[in-house]
C-alpha cells in the first residue's frame, strides 16, 4: 500500500506539469482566438489542450486510494476543524476520481453508454465541494492564528510600558484596515498557508463556472489553472511550502 502511495505521489508531479501546460494552452487560445491569422494556431492549441485534459484522467486513474488513506490520516488528526474539514475533502476528492475515472472509461471506448454530461457535474460537484473544505481549513488556520496575534497585542497593551498605546507590529486592533494588514502580516509569515489559500480560490474558477454559480471565461479558468499548477509544482518541488496536515 505505502509503495502504491508513493508512486500516486510521483504521479501527481506529471499531473502538474500536464495541467499546467493544458491551462496554459486554454488561455493561449482565448488570448489570440480572434486573430483571423493565428486560426490554425488555435486549432492546434485545443488539441493540445485536450490531449493533456485525457492524459491527466489516465495519471488519475489510482489517486481514489491516495485520497482514501489521506483521509483516514486526516480522520486522526487531534483538532476537530481541521479533521472534520481534510477527512471531509479527501473523501469528496476520492468521489471525485471515481467520477473522473468512470469519464475516462467513456473517453476510451470502454463504457461508451455511460452519461457523461451527469458524470461530469457530479466530478464537478465533488471537486467543488472538497475545496470548500480545503477553504474552510484555510480560514481555521487564519482565524487562529489572527486571535493569537490578538492575544499577543492585548497582553503587549497590559504591559507598564506599553500603556503609551504601541500595537503589535505597528497595526492597530480596530477597523477593516486593521483586520487586512494583520491578514497580510500571517499570511506573509505564513508561505505554506499562503500557497494553500491561493491554489484552492483559483482553483475554485473551474467549479464555479461549470456549475453555473458564478461565469467567467477560458481566459480567466485559464490563469487561474496556470497559477494553480504553478503553485502545486512549487509546493511538490519543496515539500517545506505544503500546508501540514
Amino acid at each position: 500500500m505505502e509503495g502504491f502511495v508513493g508512486f500516486t505521489n510521483r504521479s501527481q508531479g506529471r499531473d502538474q506539469i500536464f495541467r499546467a501546460t493544458q491551462y496554459t494552452c486554454m488561455l493561449l487560445s482565448y488570448l489570440i482566438e480572434n486573430k483571423a491569422d493565428k486560426k490554425k494556431l488555435v486549432m492546434k492549441l485545443k488539441q493540445l489542450e485536450s490531449s493533456m485534459s485525457s492524459g491527466r484522467k489516465m495519471f488519475r486513474l489510482g489517486n481514489v486510494v491516495h485520497a482514501l488513506v489521506a483521509a483516514r490520516r486526516a480522520a486522526e488528526l487531534p483538532e476537530v476543524v481541521p479533521r472534520l474539514c481534510l477527512t471531509g475533502s479527501h473523501l469528496s476528492r476520492a468521489l471525485y476520481f471515481v467520477c473522473d475515472a468512470a469519464l475516462w472509461l467513456r473517453s476510451v471506448g470502454l463504457q461508451p453508454n455511460l452519461d457523461k454530461p451527469k458524470w461530469h457535474t457530479w466530478a464537478t460537484k465533488c471537486y467543488y465541494c472538497s475545496l470548500l473544505m480545503n477553504l474552510a481549513r484555510d480560514w481555521y488556520e487564519i482565524s487562529w492564528r489572527l486571535e493569537q496575534a490578538a492575544l499577543e497585542e492585548k497582553a503587549k497593551e497590559n504591559c507598564a510600558w506599553q500603556r503609551d498605546g504601541e500595537e503589535l507590529n505597528g497595526v492597530r486592533s480596530d477597523g477593516l484596515h486593521s483586520f487586512l494588514c494583520q491578514l497580510f502580516q500571517i499570511l506573509k509569515r505564513n508561505p505554506p498557508l499562503l500557497l494553500d489559500l491561493v491554489k484552492n480560490l483559483c482553483d475554485l474558477s473551474g467549479p464555479l463556472d461549470t456549475l453555473g454559480i458564478y461565469k467567467t471565461n477560458p481566459g480567466v479558468i485559464g490563469f487561474c489553472g496556470v497559477l494553480s499548477s504553478l503553485v502545486g509544482i512549487l509546493t511538490l518541488a519543496s515539500p517545506h511550502l505544503k500546508l501540514k496536515q
